[in-house]
């Protein structure tokens, strides 16, 4: 068999190596011209202030959708939106069926009903610990704790090999939903023998141990027991499902019942109650309810810990709620942490609260959070029951990837390799090897459209949103005279006391145009696409000379006869 004709196992990560959020993950086997393919999770991160009009971003899929006739199906590790968020956006592009357990499931239809898809996507649902055959793949489901239910790792058994994918994971003997990490199968995978591992990378410098979700609950229901008598929220993920039963546990050892606020609040606790959690909680009411009771019977439980500008808890602080307020004297609990690049918008947020006297109590003050990632003993652990050959570690910036392949070195595997997205890895007894590197990259969502991060619309937008616009239209004739204009409109720019820094903007705008006109030859003076360009330059030097800002400069020269 010629070299090119043999069977390969490949890793191809296009997203979640080199950054936290938007995992998408490729597997595949076969030779190289003819190779069968699986995604594994569909994730998105979120746009900031680099990205003006953006809240969507995914990873670029041209070189899958190159291969959509080898593309085998896509099989989701758990819900949470840096692992399923583009699904609904990118599967149109792939169509392919998709695979996930019974909680993930119900988040995935609802997601594609707002897509309008749900007719249209094969969906197949695995129970827990179940297993999947895909073409070479046969791929089993292992049990795993996280801070949403129902997380799984992969077994990705072929003829070349065996590859866990840990997905997200941490390690809880009590995580008060669910069970805990299935350490007996992760032990037996080990014996079995793994050829590599693809593994969270997320809290590799952080020593120890995540935490329990059992401790969180404890400490939940002894704070809330503080505040008797007052007004009390707690802002939190809605998909941490354990950690929404913990504060309605601590609600109800408190006598008040919980009034959900926020739409992904409510939509988390149906899919939780569709798999049969949450029971036992107490009475959850609406915020109809909670308005004619005593606000010491009623406990908030609210979205926007991390300061969404539209989430229930700004909205509330910014008294533009319909229905909650809080009052001086009234606490707000956030049981979760504090996202890196988030801090501006939490702590104005928690500022706005403190403004109207409300309490505020965080994780830095209490011990109500823990984290859904593995610690570094917790990676150890994992690395102990497994016995990898190769470590693959993902879910990380590149420091994290960096210190994950360097612990790794340290502990049971022979290989390790810190990938990048985009580079294809050949998984073999020989360890791992980049064969070749791949479109890679990001989609934006702008709008209705998703759009490459390099299209000019967008850079253009942003250069706009640092620098400001200068426009300039005027009208010639066929004599090459000026007979209308130069007409300049600015914006983006400070206008000074009395809009008198704006003016001298305006005129300065129209003198450079005119100067640049008059400058040209005759000739030029009758064509529009030198005018444009002359003006465009002078007008730039100007700008840039009295701003010190590069700005965009559009000119728009007519003729007429």
């Amino acid at each position: 068999m010629a070299k090119s004709d043999k069977n390969e196992l490949v890793f191809l990560p296009l997203g979640g190596c080199g950054e936290i959020g938007m995992n998408l993950n490729l597997f595949g086997f076969g030779p190289a011209h003819d190779r069968k393919w699986v995604i594994v999770d569909i994730g998105v991160t979120f746009g900031d202030a680099s990205t003006p009009g953006i809240e969507i971003i995914m990873p670029n899929i041209d070189f899958i959708m190159q291969n959509r006739e080898n593309l085998l199906g896509i099989v989701l590790t758990h819900a949470h939106e840096d692992h399923m968020g583009a699904l609904g956006r990118l599967w149109p592009l792939l169509q392919c069926p998709v695979y996930a357990t019974p909680f993930t499931m119900y988040l995935v239809k609802d997601r594609l009903s707002e897509f309008g898809l749900l007719d249209d996507v094969p969906l197949h649902e695995v129970p827990l610990k179940g297993k999947i055959s895909l073409g070479p793949f046969d791929m089993e489901l292992v049990t795993m704790t996280h801070s949403i239910a129902e997380p799984n790792a992969l077994a990705i058994r072929t003829e070349l090999g065996t590859i866990l994918h840990t997905g997200d994971w941490k390690i809880d003997e009590a995580p008060q939903i669910g069970e805990p990490v299935d350490a007996a199968a992760l032990r037996a995978l080990g014996d079995e023998g793994i050829l590599a591992m693809v593994c969270d990378s997320t809290n590799v410098f952080s020593p120890g141990y995540a935490g329990s979700e059992e401790g969180v609950r404890e400490e939940l229901t002894k704070l809330v027991s503080e505040y008797d008598g007052r007004g009390v929220a707690v802002a939190s993920f809605a998909s941490n499902v354990a950690r929404l039963e913990s504060v309605m546990m601590a609600a109800k050892d408190n006598d008040r019942s919980v009034c959900l606020v926020g739409r992904s609040m409510r939509r988390m606790t149906a899919a939780a109650k569709s798999i049969g959690l949450l029971e036992g909680v107490g009475h959850l009411i609406d915020e109809d309810e909670a308005a004619s009771m005593p606000a010491a019977h009623v406990l908030y439980l609210c979205t926007g810990s991390q300061g969404e500008p539209r989430a229930a808890l700004s909205r509330i602080a910014a008294g533009e709620h319909r229905n909650v307020r809080f009052h001086k004297g009234d606490v707000v609990i956030f049981s979760s942490k504090v996202i890196p690049g988030n801090e501006k918008g939490i702590f104005a947020l928690q500022n706005a609260l403190a403004d109207d006297g409300v309490d505020i109590v965080t994780e830095k003050m209490r011990p109500i959070h823990v984290s859904g990632h593995p610690c570094r003993d917790e990676l150890k652990q994992m690395y102990e029951w497994v016995r990898p050959l190769i470590a693959v570690p993902v879910h990380g910036e590149r420091r994290h990837l960096l210190e994950h392949a360097k612990l790794a070195k340290s502990l049971s595997p022979e290989y390790s390799i810190a990938p990048r997205n985009g580079e294809m890895i050949k998984l073999s007894e020989n360890g791992a090897q980049v064969i070749d590197i791949v479109s890679s990259g990001r989609l934006h969502q702008d709008g209705t459209s998703i759009v490459s991060a390099d299209d000019e619309g967008l850079r253009l937008r942003k250069k706009m949103a640092y620098a400001g616009h200068v426009a300039v239209s005027l009208v010639v004739n066929g004599k090459g005279r000026i007979v209308s204009g130069p007409e300049p409109r600015i914006s983006g720019f400070p206008e000074g006391r009395n809009g008198k820094a704006m003016d001298d903007l305006l005129d300065g705008v129209a003198e450079a145009a005119e100067d640049a006109f008059e400058s040209l030859k005759p000739s030029a003076r009758r064509d529009e696409d030198l005018i444009e360009a002359k003006l465009t330059s002078k007008i730039k030097r100007y700008v840039k000379e009295q701003t010190g800002k590069r700005s965009h400069i559009e000119v728009t020269a007519h003729r007429v006869k």
